[in-house]
């Protein structure tokens, strides 16, 4: 359509519309979209004064827009500048660059945080990089006293693959020893074979957690090959991927179990012990490990075994619990076996080392059964044989122990009580005292 003929049936401008069609040619419609003035607001008012707004917008605490209105009036006044009106004011402040308003509010950290550049790491092959964090779970269990107690989870995820390959679950503050039960799982190979992750990683990167810079978990990945990187001190978007992943943790799974902790409401009773959590987990990770990951496209567990892989596996089992169950302890041989927390432990082999002192290993979890080492050598697993069929932890124990303590101890201060209360004796009733002679001859008129 010509543009003579458009200006004359549109009431616009022929110049305007010759205008608008050189822009379209140029810029396409992004040339048609109307630009703000960069100088929006702030146009004829001299320089300083724009600063000047700007200074105090950016001044802490931060005054509100007609406190700097007011402020910049007076000095307007006194310094024969225009005086701008509230909306350029506000124009001013709002069009300040948001990192700079940052920067100054909320300082150094939160600029870091909200503006800065990041250079988002990814793996390129599974098990190139192996991610291990712990979280406090929002989610109450019985502990073994019986009290309610809020669990832990440490987890150890694939950077490339996003797999779960190993956790643990547990109470008390996280430990060297947790981590180490965490890091047997995910390296070993599983009992089910739906959980194909397993071997040892080129990278463990870890925060700056006392159980992460522990010198065992050095000297252990040392032995194993692998390279121990920790995350930048108060930089949680080096851990993003283990985070996100903790969060799924707590709205999937948690929210549907008894005991679960909502924010703003009371605490509720909890009911399922730790072993229950434990299964309620290891259920959802294997579900997790299957659906589809929104970011890869696949799952987690397609995207670990790809095209077919052999992982880097230690020599065996023994040799990774030697280096990674740190929980040592020495006892001497005894002609009925080997005694720890109570239990008696025996095995034949042991039939060469009676009076001699050895190294002893066990996981804390499951104390039926011990290693013993000699000189640093495995010599074999000595199993305590009124428990043999089930699974005792370290922590029943104690707590069977704390209990009986406690039983004994009330009964000694009972038996205190009764010996410190004052012994009640008869009351003797005693004669009167017959009255003492009187050495004076008295008449019998002054006995009346």
């Amino acid at each position: 359509m010509p543009l003579a003929r458009l200006a004359r049936e549109t009431d616009v401008g022929l110049r305007t519309l010759e205008r608008w069609h050189a822009r379209y040619r140029a810029d396409g419609y992004a040339g048609l979209e109307t630009a703000s003035r960069a100088d929006t607001g702030s146009r004829r008012l001299p320089p300083d004064l724009v600063h000047l707004i700007e200074g105090l917008a950016l001044s802490k605490p931060r005054p509100a827009i007609a406190t700097i209105h007011r402020k910049v009036t007076g000095i307007c006044a006194a310094r024969r500048w225009p005086v701008p009106s509230y909306s350029v004011v506000w124009d001013i402040v709002r069009t300040l660059d948001p990192g700079m308003v940052t920067l100054a509010l909320e300082g150094a950290a939160s600029y870091r945080d909200k503006h800065e550049l990041v250079l988002r790491r990814q793996a390129e092959l599974p098990n190139a990089m192996w991610q291990s964090d712990h979280t406090m779970l929002d989610i109450l269990v019985v502990g073994t006293d019986g009290k309610p107690a809020r669990p832990w989870l440490t987890t150890i995820l694939d950077d490339c693959s996003r797999a779960v390959c190993g956790y643990t679950v547990f109470l008390g503050a996280p430990s060297a020893m947790n981590t180490a039960l965490a890091l047997r799982q995910a390296i070993w190979h599983k009992t089910d074979p739906a959980w194909p992750m397993c071997g040892l990683p080129d990278v463990l990167y870890v925060d700056h957690g006392s159980d992460f810079t522990s010198d065992q978990l050095a000297h252990t990945a040392v032995d194993l090959h692998i390279r121990l990187i920790h995350s930048t001190v108060a930089r949680p978007q080096g851990r993003g991927k283990i985070e996100r992943f903790f969060g799924t943790i707590n709205t999937e799974l948690l929210a549907t179990l008894p005991g679960h902790i909502t924010e703003g409401h009371p605490w509720p009773t909890p009911k399922l012990s730790l072993a229950a959590l434990d299964s309620a987990l290891e259920a959802f990770v294997a579900t997790y490990n299957d659906r589809t990951h929104s970011e890869l496209g696949t799952s987690p567990r397609s995207a670990w075994i790809a095209d077919g892989w052999l992982p880097r596996m230690p020599e065996s089992l023994e040799d990774l619990d030697r280096l990674l169950l740190t929980v040592a302890k020495t006892r001497v041989v005894r002609r009925d076996g080997i005694r720890f927390q109570g239990l008696r432990y025996v095995s034949p082999t042991l039939a060469g080392y009676v009076g001699r002192s050895v190294l002893i290993r066990y996981d804390p979890r499951d104390i039926t059964e011990i290693r013993v080492f000699d000189h640093d050598e495995f010599v074999c697993k000595a199993v305590n044989q009124e428990h043999h069929d089930q699974k005792v932890s370290l922590k029943e124990i104690q707590a069977a122990r704390n209990a009986r303590r406690r039983a004994l101890r009330a009964g000694i201060n009972e038996r205190i009580a009764l010996v410190a209360a004052p012994t009640e004796t008869p009351r003797i009733t005693e004669a009167p005292a017959p009255a003492p002679r009187s050495a004076l001859k008295i008449y019998k008129e002054d006995l009346r």
